[in-house]
């Protein structure tokens, strides 16, 4: 069954900002960065339509997300353009997105993934089914987009590759791939020539403990941690090499995330964490979704290196549980 426009982008999603590998980006003199606000956000890189910097740098984008920076993205777009094409209207339209979980994949290379999104009808409500909008951007400004749905809709289709859809009726938007269009999870890779794109980034956390995969420190203290924790901080953690198993030759990686409720057990001086839901994809450069690319879930992460992984499989959503030790860096705020 053809989807319309509007379900299968998510709405007024943010589209793919970025190019093909072979893709180029031709240097020029950018701006620096703008200062942060005083909401504590700041633009550390720009992109204009052509996904040209106007501003900033990305290495200035990766040393914010190593650290541990929170990420949120501005585009810009006009309503007949991505919203509705048959609209006569041309407003204007500013859309900052969250990206709850990053990437930082070779030490170099940034992606954000939106965790918490459903697919929007704008300006009037949701898309026509119950999913996920799994919606990632790379720092080149290329995009993705993949989509568990949610109301158990018998499957008929494998997965695989899957045929270009038509989008002769919005000339921004050229979609790359696609992917298990007949399943459960479709996924694609495109880009839409968003007017300007911004990274923001809110660097407020603070490194208070690193550890090997077996537990052993290598900076700070997992007391430090339960003490920063225990007055009330906010706790972030950097895992390395968490999304290894879908790759045969997976690059080096760390997947950042928040976690939630924590816990210290005082004799053990042992510290317990349970991360919000991530999404986790083959890593590479750039980031794209493809068949059995990418899952998504929740981990439990101790200071021990222990990591429990709690993972669904977005073709049948059945969660699978799973454990192995993982090098972590710890983050408060």
């Amino acid at each position: 069954m053809k989807r319309s426009r509007r379900e299968m982008l998510g709405l007024s999603v943010p589209l793919l900002l970025a190019a093909t590998t072979s893709e180029t980006v031709p240097l020029r003199h950018v701006r620096k960065s703008e200062p942060s606000t005083k909401s504590g956000w700041r633009c550390v890189y720009q992109l204009d339509e052509k996904r040209h910097p106007v501003s900033g740098s990305d290495k200035e984008l990766g040393s914010a997300v190593r650290r541990g920076a929170d990420l949120r993205i501005y585009t810009e777009f006009r309503h007949n353009e991505h919203i509705d094409t048959a609209s006569k209207s041309d407003e204007l339209i500013r859309e900052v997105a969250d990206f709850r979980v990053t990437y930082l994949v070779e030490n170099r290379w940034v992606a954000g993934i939106m965790t918490l999104r459903q697919p929007i009808d704008l300006p009037v409500g949701f898309g026509q089914r119950p999913s996920m909008s799994f919606f990632m951007y790379s720092q080149d400004g290329q995009q993705a987009i993949a989509r568990p749905y949610l109301d158990g809709t018998p499957i008929t289709g494998k997965p695989g590759p899957s045929p270009l859809e038509d989008h002769r009726a919005m000339p921004k938007y050229r979609q790359l791939d696609g992917w298990d269009a007949q399943t459960n999870a479709p996924s694609s890779n495109f880009i839409y020539a968003f007017n300007t794109y911004k990274f923001w980034v809110r660097d407020e956390w603070e490194e208070v403990l690193a550890h090997d995969s077996e537990g052993k420190v290598l900076s700070g203290s997992a007391e430090g941690l339960a003490d920063r924790f225990s007055a009330g901080c906010e706790v972030k953690v950097a895992i390395r090499g968490l999304c290894a198993d879908l790759s045969e030759s997976s690059s080096d990686h760390e997947i950042f995330v928040q976690t939630g409720s924590g816990y210290y057990y005082t004799e053990q001086k042992l510290f317990i964490a349970a991360s919000h839901p991530l999404v986790r994809v083959k890593p590479a450069i750039p980031m794209r979704y493809e068949t059995r690319g990418w899952d998504f879930g929740w981990v439990m992460v101790r200071t021990d290196g222990l990591v429990a992984r709690w993972l669904v499989d977005p073709y049948h959503l059945k969660f699978r549980r799973s454990k192995k030790q993982y090098a972590i860096r710890w983050f408060v705020r």
